[in-house]
C-alpha cells in the first residue's frame, strides 16, 4: 500500500463515511476539509441559551444500518451514543379529534388497524412479508453496489430478485393491493417522502421502507441526532483522519486529466492524488471544475428530479406542550389532485403538510427545564423564490393548524425562533435549486441511471453523498461513503 494523500470534500455523513472507511484500510494520509465551521452538513446543530436544535435529519431509521458501519471498525453505536426507542413511533394527525398513535409494538399496530379496516392486520402481515424481503435484498445488497454497469446486476439470482422487488409498480398502486381505507394508505404511503416523491412516482420497491418503520422501529439517540456525528468524528479521528473547518473548497486544480490539488477560499493549496467529493455534486461538476472536466451539462442537472427543500422553523417555547408526540405527522389537509406540486413544480402550496418534532418530550437536555424544542418542516418544491415574507406567511398557516388542532396557545410562548430555507441551503451548502434531500429515488434516477460515482474526465476525482448512489436520506449517504471508498480502494490498489 502506498501513502497517497487523500482529500474527501464535505462532513456529512458520505463524507466522514468514505473518509473513515479510506483511512481505516488503506495507509493513505486522508484529510477532510468542510466548509463550515462544525461538522455534520445538514446534520449540524446549534444552540441557543439551553436549546439545542439538530438542525436537519430527526429520523433515526434502519438502526442494522449504523451497527454494520461501526461494526465495520471494530465498534458500536452504544460506544459513542445512547439510543431511545420511541413508543409511539410518532402521531399521525389526520385533523381534530382525529389523531392515530403509532405503536412501536407490531401485535397492537396490527389491532389499530383493524379498528380503521377489519382484515387489515393480516393484510399488513402479507404486506410486511415482500417489505422484508425487499430490505434485505435491497439494503444488504443491491444499495451497496456502485452502480456503475448494468453487469453488476446480471445474474440469475438477482435478476429474480429484481422482479420480486417491484421496480416497476408505483407505491401507490402497491399500497392499494393490501389497504383499501384512505388513513391506511397515507400511513403506509408516508415513508417514501423520505425519498422526494410521491408515491405515484416512487417505485414499490420502497416499500421497504415500512419494513424500516413498522418492524425495525423508530429510535432517538439522546443529546439529539448530532450525537451520531460527533461519534462518527471520533471514530474517523481515531483512525487518522485530518479535519478541517471553515476550509471551503474554491477550485478542484486538474492537469492533464488528473486532479492534482484543491484551492480553498483562502488560497491555500492543498496537494492531493485522490479525491472523493462529498459536497453537493452539481456545485463540485459545474463550479468546482473547469467545465470541460464535468461530468454532466446544465441542462442534465435541469432535467434531474430533485427531491423536495424545505422551509424550517426552530422554536424555543418557554412552558411544556401537550397533545403532541417527539414526531408529529400533519395530514389534516387534503393533497388534493396536484400532490406533486410539493416536490416538482415552483409554486408555494397552498395547504402545505408539515411535520412537527418535539425532542424535549423525549430527552430534557435539549431544552431548559419547563420548556420545550420544536422543530417544524414544511416539504416544499426546490427552486422556489424564498423571502422572509413567505416564510412568516407560512408559519403563520402551520401555527394556526398547529395551535388549533393541539388545543393550545404557542405563539405568544415562543422565546426564540430561527427560520431556514431554500437560501440557507444554496449558502451553506452549495444545494442545487435550494435541495434539501438530493435526487428524489424516481425509476429512471435509480441505480445506474444516477450521476456516477466517478468523474468520466478525471481519473483520479470521486463522488458521494445523496446526489449519487445509493440515493437519500441518512442510511444511504453513510453507505455511500463505503460504496465510493470501496472503488477508491479496488482502482487505485491501496
Amino acid at each position: 500500500m502506498q501513502n497517497k494523500q487523500i482529500v474527501v470534500i464535505g462532513s456529512g455523513f458520505a463524507g466522514l463515511s468514505a473518509a473513515t472507511y479510506l483511512a481505516s484500510a488503506t495507509s493513505c494520509s486522508v484529510t477532510l476539509l468542510e466548509k463550515n465551521d462544525s461538522p455534520g452538513g445538514r446534520a449540524r446543530k446549534f444552540e441557543h441559551q439551553g436549546f439545542v436544535f439538530d438542525m436537519g435529519p430527526s429520523w433515526y431509521w434502519m438502526p442494522d444500518v449504523f451497527e454494520d458501519y461501526f461494526a465495520h471498525f471494530g465498534k458500536k453505536p452504544a460506544d459513542y451514543y445512547d439510543l431511545i426507542r420511541l413508543d409511539p413511533s410518532y402521531a399521525v394527525v389526520y385533523g381534530e379529534n382525529d389523531v392515530l398513535d403509532i405503536p412501536a409494538d407490531l401485535g397492537k399496530f396490527k389491532e389499530m388497524l383493524d379498528q380503521i379496516e377489519p382484515g387489515a392486520g393480516v393484510q399488513l402481515d402479507k404486506f410486511l412479508a415482500q417489505a422484508k424481503y425487499k430490505y434485505q435484498v435491497g439494503i444488504h445488497d443491491l444499495v451497496k453496489k456502485p452502480s456503475r454497469s448494468l453487469l453488476e446486476f446480471v445474474s440469475p439470482s438477482l435478476l429474480v430478485d429484481m422482479i420480486k422487488m417491484d421496480i416497476f409498480q408505483s407505491m401507490s398502486k402497491h399500497v392499494r393491493k393490501y389497504f383499501s381505507h384512505e388513513k391506511i394508505i397515507r400511513l403506509m404511503e408516508f415513508p417514501v417522502l423520505f425519498l422526494g416523491e410521491t408515491a405515484e412516482n416512487i417505485p414499490a420497491l420502497y416499500s421497504l421502507m415500512n419494513y424500516a418503520d413498522i418492524a425495525l422501529g423508530t429510535w432517538y439517540p439522546k443529546k439529539g441526532m448530532h450525537e451520531i456525528i460527533k461519534g462518527m468524528v471520533a471514530l474517523a479521528e481515531e483512525k487518522g483522519v485530518k479535519i478541517r473547518y471553515s476550509a471551503e473548497v474554491d477550485t478542484i486544480e486538474v492537469v492533464d486529466g488528473l486532479a492534482k490539488s484543491v484551492r480553498l477560499k483562502s488560497g491555500e493549496i492543498i496537494s492531493a492524488e485522490i479525491i472523493v467529493a462529498g459536497a453537493d455534486y452539481h456545485h463540485v461538476d459545474r463550479h468546482l471544475l473547469d467545465s470541460k472536466y464535468s461530468n454532466y451539462s446544465e441542462f442534465y442537472w435541469d432535467k434531474r428530479v430533485m427531491a423536495p427543500s424545505s422551509l424550517l422553523f426552530y422554536l424555543g417555547i418557554n412552558k411544556r406542550l401537550k397533545n403532541l408526540r417527539h414526531h408529529n405527522l400533519f395530514f389534516d389537509e387534503p393533497l388534493g389532485p396536484h400532490a406533486d406540486a410539493i416536490y416538482t413544480h415552483p409554486r408555494w402550496p397552498e395547504k402545505p403538510l408539515f411535520y412537527a418534532s418535539v425532542p424535549s418530550i423525549t430527552d430534557p437536555t435539549v431544552a431548559p427545564e419547563g420548556m420545550e424544542n420544536l422543530f417544524l418542516l414544511i416539504p416544499l418544491a426546490p427552486d422556489l423564490e424564498d423571502s422572509e415574507e413567505m416564510r412568516e406567511k407560512y408559519f403563520g398557516i402551520i401555527m394556526d393548524r398547529l395551535e388549533k388542532i393541539s388545543g393550545q396557545e404557542i405563539r405568544s410562548h415562543i422565546v426564540y425562533k430561527r427560520s431556514y430555507a431554500h437560501t440557507d441551503f444554496k449558502s451553506d451548502y452549495h444545494a442545487f435549486k435550494g435541495n434539501a434531500y438530493g435526487l428524489a429515488n424516481t425509476l429512471l434516477q435509480t441505480a445506474i441511471l444516477k450521476p456516477g460515482l466517478k468523474n468520466k474526465k478525471v481519473k483520479n476525482l470521486y463522488y458521494t453523498g445523496q446526489l449519487t448512489v445509493p440515493g437519500p436520506g441518512v442510511p444511504p449517504s453513510l453507505i455511500s461513503g463505503g460504496v465510493v471508498a470501496r472503488e477508491v480502494i479496488k482502482e487505485n490498489n491501496l
